[in-house]
């Protein structure tokens, strides 16, 4: 077994840890903090009617009764529970989110090195020039070391928290990154391709089913504030949908690719 298909091996053992399948579920910590704020409310005018229902008119010279229910004091420390709560759900996300993200480019860094790597030897051992097609596959990986650095998964969640609207900045290069990625990531995939060709070998480029499209921010933070946050629960669906489909075709293409370039190494 050479080094380079040990290294694409390991770099595909890799994805269950880098490429993190996010549940649609955690759109509840979007709705969850909303709802319980809501029935809080509701809670407090109940709590606050019921209170008013104790007053009495107390004969002259003395003051009113007025014995507001224990219900509308355990109400405020339940304010801040939720508050708490609903700060630490997002807090959550908004890691994994980051997180993920940053954890995948790293792999696919990876990846792409050692399957460039890997068709080099195949190269050499088949006797065939392949440096102008593989150019193209140098550069694809070269923009991807300079365009897809590493953003603090902990500095970006816990910005969110104190400084007004950067949950909507995460928001956008999640979005953006993720697009431009999959772009380039295709460029590779079909330079990629190409070059196998030029060796002899056949490799079926699965096709991409749902690939991610170029989302317009500013329409959907527009959209957000004119429906005073309901579109919010589709964009945090997005931004969980989005990179599952693109690490499902990664599925799709790593293991026929690693079991190619094993066959082409080894023949």
């Amino acid at each position: 077994m050479s080094v380079e298909i040990e290294n694409v091996r390991k770099d595909v053992r890799m994805r269950p840890e880098t490429d993190s399948m996010m549940s649609t579920a955690w759109i509840l910590a979007y709705v969850l903090p909303i709802f319980l704020v809501m029935a809080w409310i509701v809670a407090f005018f109940v709590a606050l009617i019921s209170a008013f229902a104790t007053f009495r008119t107390a004969p002259p010279g003395q003051p009113p009764s007025f014995s507001p229910p224990l219900t509308i004091f355990a109400l405020i420390p339940a304010l801040y529970l939720i508050a708490i709560a609903s700060i630490i759900i997002n807090v959550m996300l908004m890691y994994r989110l980051v997180k993920r993200r940053n954890t995948h480019f790293k792999r696919q860094t990876f990846l792409f090195e050692d399957v460039i790597a890997s068709i080099k030897t195949a190269s050499v051992k088949k006797g065939v020039d392949v440096e102008v097609s593989s150019a193209s596959m140098d550069r694809t990986l070269r923009e991807a070391k300079i365009e897809e650095t590493e953003k603090s998964a902990v500095l970006w969640a816990l910005l969110s928290i104190f400084v007004p609207f950067v949950s909507w900045y995460v928001y956008y290069f999640l979005m953006k990154d993720f697009y431009r990625h999959e772009r380039r990531e295709d460029g590779f995939w079909e330079d990629m391709s190409k070059t196998l060709d030029r060796l002899g070998i056949k490799f079926s480029l699965p096709r991409r089913t749902e690939p991610i499209p170029d989302r317009n921010f500013f329409l959907y933070l527009i959209v957000t504030l004119i429906t005073a946050g309901i579109l919010g629960i589709y964009w945090i669906y997005v931004l969980l949908k989005d990179p599952n489909n693109h690490f499902g075709h990664h599925i799709q293409v790593e293991e026929p690719l690693l079991n190619t370039l094993e066959t082409a190494l080894t023949a």
